[in-house]
């Protein structure tokens, strides 16, 4: 004969306390009810030490929860989406409950049929790093009353909690720091159009321009992704055109080092002859030849936010925000050439 099952009651026998208590600790809900820490500790090494494994299924047919939700990013290669996750799954998996996740690959048609799949794995939520460009593939999904909380990217038009980076503030701050060392002629390097976190961050570039009262040229706006081979094109179309400019701001981490690859194969040095700024910072931008002066996201943040948004709904525990700005910051490096101060030497 083999080694008897280990249940629940194995356990709570051995501690001396009730089934339930031990049922909350390894369903992750021992600080929603108040358990202890030392309970909490004795109930998982004595789980660990049976080799105890609660069966899921077993679980989800008798509370008729699958203790599962669902994550669709659009591009997880990306460092920041990569983040996002991070920091999801560890909220989960504090509530007791595991995360099936989707990469959309920057497509509306993935991103729709992942969102089928999950519904058919009958998650209990959706976190939706959407692709962007249509909210038509999420407005019927709006319409089923699955809880569900958009991150980063979002639309007007749906009636769906999401939480972003304050995406105006930020790029009308990065902006602003170059006008005021200087910077006129100030290329744009976009992100995937239609998007609202590309809309928002444009839209904070113009407001720059406009509290100087300065003229802009919109030639220098120019972009339509967010990854490293639009930003190597679309300098070296900027370069070629013969248009000058002093400073360029790229809206990803991405498009930034895809147009130091264009500045320097066109013998262009940062900040000498183009001064760089990018948005989203990341341990490589402090390890450059030249340190980049970056928009800070705190993607780990928004993850976390939106994950205590997406539980507190499901644990019907208070009514969460529509809307949710997350700040950024400026870290300035050596990337900036201030022109200011030279013209000031000079007179």
């Amino acid at each position: 004969m083999g080694q008897p099952r280990i249940t629940l009651r194995h356990i709570a026998d051995e501690l001396g306390i009730s089934v339930s208590t031990v049922s909350r600790v390894l369903n992750g809900q021992a600080r929603r009810y108040r358990i202890g820490a030392k309970t909490e500790k004795a109930v998982r090494a004595r789980a660990e030490a049976l080799n105890f494994a609660p069966s899921q299924l077993a679980r989800s047919l008798r509370s008729q929860s699958s203790q599962s939700i669902g994550l669709l990013v659009p591009d997880l290669s990306n460092p920041f989406f990569a983040g996002i996750a991070h920091a999801v799954t560890q909220h989960a998996a504090q509530q007791g409950y595991t995360v099936l996740l989707s990469d959309s690959l920057e497509q509306s048609e993935r991103e729709a049929e992942s969102v089928r799949l999950m519904r058919q794995r009958e998650v209990e939520g959706l976190i939706i790093c959407s692709v962007g460009q249509r909210s038509a593939p999420l407005r019927a999904l709006a319409e089923t009353g699955l809880p569900t909380v958009l991150i980063d990217r979002y639309f007007d038009d749906l009636d769906l909690p999401y939480v972003t980076s304050d995406n105006h503030r930020a790029a009308a701050g990065a902006t602003e720091y170059l006008i005021r060392r200087g910077h006129r002629r100030i290329a744009c390097l976009c992100g995937l159009p239609r998007t609202s976190c590309n809309d928002d961050r444009v839209a904070g570039f113009h407001a720059a321009f406009e509290s100087h009262d300065l003229r802009l040229d919109r030639s220098l706006i120019v972009g339509d992704g967010f990854g490293r081979d639009n930003g190597y094109h679309h300098t070296r179309r900027l370069l070629e055109s013969g248009k000058p400019f002093t400073a360029l701001f790229a809206f990803s981490n991405l498009l930034a080092l895809g147009a130091i690859d264009a500045l320097r194969e066109a013998g262009r040095a940062v900040p000498d002859d183009v001064s760089v700024v990018c948005f989203d910072d990341h341990p490589f931008a402090d390890h450059l030849a030249t340190p980049m002066t970056a928009v800070a996201q705190d993607n780990l943040a928004m993850g976390r936010r939106a994950a205590e948004h997406l539980f507190a709904r499901l644990q019907n525990r208070r009514k969460i925000p529509h809307k949710t700005l997350i700040r950024t910051r400026l870290i300035p490096r050596a990337s900036v050439r201030d022109l200011s101060r030279e013209i000031k030497t000079t007179r």
